[in-house]
């Protein structure tokens, strides 16, 4: 597993802080719990020591001399009978009394003579310090012993008239140690246990994340590598489902765009052809011409290929119009103004095919690129103009429709086809022969740059496109 996967990092991120948990709080807690048990422990064996040295008489201790446990002496035998009613009664290890030299007077538990060195007591030295100066004391350090356990030491002060002549030494058992280490055993165990569960857990989570974000990924690899139409798969997960949904719309708007470049192309070769096809075949003629001096037919050929470079411009005009992304230089425009405007620049056409535009136009105020909708407008009623019949109107209407202003082209010709409806807005379609197909692409484009929309409907005889703009705001509706 990669340290930089989304798996791993979960992992990480689940069993670093639990582990540092459970193994501060089994560290401090197993620390704690000793060291309460063993103060305990030691005020335990110091206070036996204190019971027991205040049975023992200082001055008879002391008459106690090396070879006395030997000889068994009266004196010796009452206090070994003493220490060792206090070691079966309390259940220590060992009970002895020694002097203020730390040579031994009576060892109960023990081995050593009377006389002797206790060893241990260089350990203790701080403790018997305290003692002899009149204190009781416990052993800060744990020993092991004969047996393999721990054991600690407590003392007491023996007096003789209120001086400190020896002490008692209480050897005791830690036999908490075995429940605590059996507790920090199954406390480990446990930890082990729930950090086990946590990586299962972390290890779950991160694969039914990874799982749709590498399908996500690999979703957006394919985009990238261009491949723009398998969809994007929906994923349950809401806030990884918005991702997916996002992505989709993304391919699917990539797609469409390419899909509309590629019909672009097309219909740019395919439009570009027929003219420059017409433009070597008339140049062709035109050069025959002049080598046969025939000027008439040659002015006719000039008048011909003028007209199909001009077909070529207006073909390159439109293609950049539609392709190119104009930034919206928006102003204040009267409604009214612009209809009229729009309509004039058809006037001569109109007239030339003996149809009249009816302007009507409701006062209102946008806030739009004049120049731009005057160009939008002007193909709509261009096509309007060109698909009525001689005599009849075209009608160009505009009223303000649920805080929006609407506006209408009406014509009465033949109407759209019911198997071109669907295509109607798309680049390069149309049913003309000198036609280029992007007249209504461009101004729906311009139209929806505006924050509008524009439709039609059409029957034989009445074909209306609606173009529906945003008011400027803050005026009447």
């Amino acid at each position: 597993m990669r340290l930089n996967s989304l798996s791993a990092r979960l992992l990480l991120a689940f069993l670093l802080p639990t582990l540092g948990f459970f193994g501060l709080i089994g560290t401090v807690g197993y620390a704690l719990a000793r060291s309460i048990l063993e103060d305990e422990l030691g005020q335990s064996l110091s206070a036996i020591a204190a019971a027991t040295a205040s049975q023992v008489s200082g001055e008879r201790m002391l008459t106690i001399e090396p070879g006395d446990d030997v000889q068994g002496t009266r004196t010796w035998r009452n206090l070994t009978r003493l220490l060792e009613e206090v070691r079966q009664a309390s259940g220590m290890r060992r009970v002895y009394v020694v002097d203020v030299q730390g040579r031994v007077r009576a060892d109960v538990g023990g081995s050593l003579p009377v006389g002797a060195e206790v060893p241990e007591l260089a350990r203790d030295r701080r403790e018997l310090s305290l003692v002899f100066a009149g204190e009781r004391a416990a052993s800060q350090v744990l020993f092991t012993g004969s047996d393999g356990r721990l054991y600690k030491t407590g003392y007491a002060p023996v007096r003789q008239e209120g001086a400190v002549v020896g002490a008692v030494a209480v050897e005791g058992s830690a036999v908490f140690f075995g429940p605590l280490a059996r507790l920090s055993r199954t406390f480990t165990v446990a930890s082990v246990l729930a950090l086990a569960v946590l990586a299962a857990v972390a290890v779950l989570t991160a694969r039914g994340l990874a799982r749709p974000l590498r399908r996500l990924m690999d979703s957006a690899l394919r985009i990238g590598r261009g491949d723009l139409t398998t969809p994007v798969p929906p994923e349950p997960t809401q806030e990884i489902g918005v991702l997916a949904r996002e992505l989709e719309e993304m391919r699917g708007a990539l797609e469409s765009r390419d899909r509309q470049l590629k019909l672009m192309l097309a219909g740019v070769a395919h439009e570009v052809r027929n003219p420059l096809g017409g433009i070597e075949l008339f140049s062709g003629l035109l050069a025959e011409d002049l080598k046969e001096g025939s000027t008439t037919e040659a002015a006719s050929h000039v008048g011909r290929i003028q007209r199909e470079v001009g077909y070529l411009q207006r073909i390159v005009e439109d293609f950049l119009a539609f392709a190119r992304e104009q930034p919206l230089h928006r102003a204040p425009v009267e409604a009214p103004a612009l209809l009229s405007s729009a309509c004039e620049l058809l006037a001569v056409e109109a007239e030339a095919k003996g149809i009249q535009v009816q302007v009507e136009a409701a006062p209102a105020l946008l806030e739009a690129d004049g120049s731009l909708l005057t160009a939008a407008l002007v193909n709509l009623v261009k096509n309007a103009v060109q698909a009525s019949p001689s005599g009849q109107p075209v009608r160009v209407v505009g009223r303000v429709e649920a805080g929006r202003y609407a506006i209408q082209v009406k014509d009465s010709g033949p109407g759209v086809p019911e198997p071109e409806r669907e295509r109607i807005f798309e680049p390069f379609f149309t049913t003309r022969e000198k036609g280029t197909g992007l007249g209504l692409p461009l101004a729906r484009k311009i139209v929806r740059a505006h924050g509008g929309e524009l439709a039609f409907t059409s029957t034989p005889g009445d074909t209306t496109f609606t173009l529906t703009l945003p008011l400027q705001q803050g005026s009447p509706s």
